[in-house]
């Protein structure tokens, strides 16, 4: 039989948001301090993640924090004609400070707004502890990304902006967090306000199988999800949430999925990059979600 409504209704629901907020509100505060030995330097910060995208649920705790230092960019120029090349160069001197002394900076930072003791450095991102008043967060220091269709002047420019950093485990990521929570913003309001429930509902139907053990957590991770459900016509989110369900799972499962996009529009949402949903595990978690409905 198939997932009861009222299940899907209760799944629909966003999770903590008042405590979610005060714990961004702190992080911020504490990042921005004039304090910080990058005070002087052009940042800025902002949330990603399920939280900022409004599509967190009841299972999930972190909140996650970019600050992102545009005092520093790095480009791709490769759209752009050998010209229009040469006048980004001349336009836009090398950059004295580095990452690395910004980074060191926010770790510095965190660590005495904090205490040493509950803050870590990990692969991606610099990680908080909880307390009894916050949430864990997750704080991804990166510098400005951009990915350029024109270049005539600086009053004359197209670029998409993103993100970039190096991870510990080698390689870097290269990423639009802004650009996907917009796309993700209008997709919501395009469908008269029934993606983000849908997301929500997903997210839960895998939270439900990775208690079940039928998957593990790194199997569909949340980011993967919401790009999923982006690709997805406006027309399949209506009705009841079962419906919607249906609609939107009987449309992915005929689609060609290697033309499907990421959210941000810059990726394919299927490959082998550290920023795409690996084909595998993709077809993994739609066979479980299926099942999983079928089964109930």
């Amino acid at each position: 039989m198939p997932i009861p409504e009222s299940q899907l209704e209760t799944w629909s629901h966003q999770g903590s948001i008042q405590q979610s907020s005060a714990t961004y509100q702190t992080v911020r505060t504490a990042l921005e301090d004039k304090r910080a030995a990058y005070a002087d330097e052009q940042f800025e910060v902002f949330l990603q993640g399920s939280y900022g995208n409004d599509t967190n649920i009841f299972a999930e705790s972190d909140v996650d924090v970019v600050i992102r230092l545009n005092s520093i960019m790095r480009s791709d120029l490769s759209a752009l004609p050998p010209d229009q090349q040469a006048a980004y160069h001349q336009t836009f001197a090398k950059a004295t400070y580095t990452f690395g002394e910004f980074k060191s900076g926010v770790i510095t930072r965190l660590s005495n707004a904090f205490g040493a003791s509950d803050v870590a450095s990990g692969n991606k991102a610099i990680k908080i502890k909880a307390n009894s008043s916050r949430r864990s967060a997750d704080v991804v220091a990166c510098y400005q990304f951009r990915r350029y269709f024109r270049f005539i002047r600086v009053t004359d420019q197209d670029y998409v902006p993103g993100v970039i950093f190096p991870t510990a485990s080698g390689g870097e990521i290269i990423n639009y967090p802004k650009r996907h929570s917009e796309n993700c913003t209008a997709k919501h309001q395009s469908t008269n306000g029934w993606f983000k429930p849908m997301v929500r509902i997903l997210k839960n139907m895998r939270s439900r199988l990775v208690d079940e053990g039928v998957i593990t957590k790194d199997v569909a991770p949340s980011y993967f999800l919401e790009g999923l459900l982006w690709n997805v016509p406006n027309d399949k989110f209506s009705g009841t949430y079962g419906d919607s369900f249906c609609n939107c799972i009987n449309w992915v499962l005929q689609v060609d999925d290697t033309k499907l996009k990421c959210a941000n529009e810059q990726y394919w949402l299927l490959g082998n990059g550290n920023v795409q949903w690996a084909p595998q595990n993709y077809q993994t978690f739609l066979n479980a979600a299926v099942s999983l409905w079928k089964e109930w």
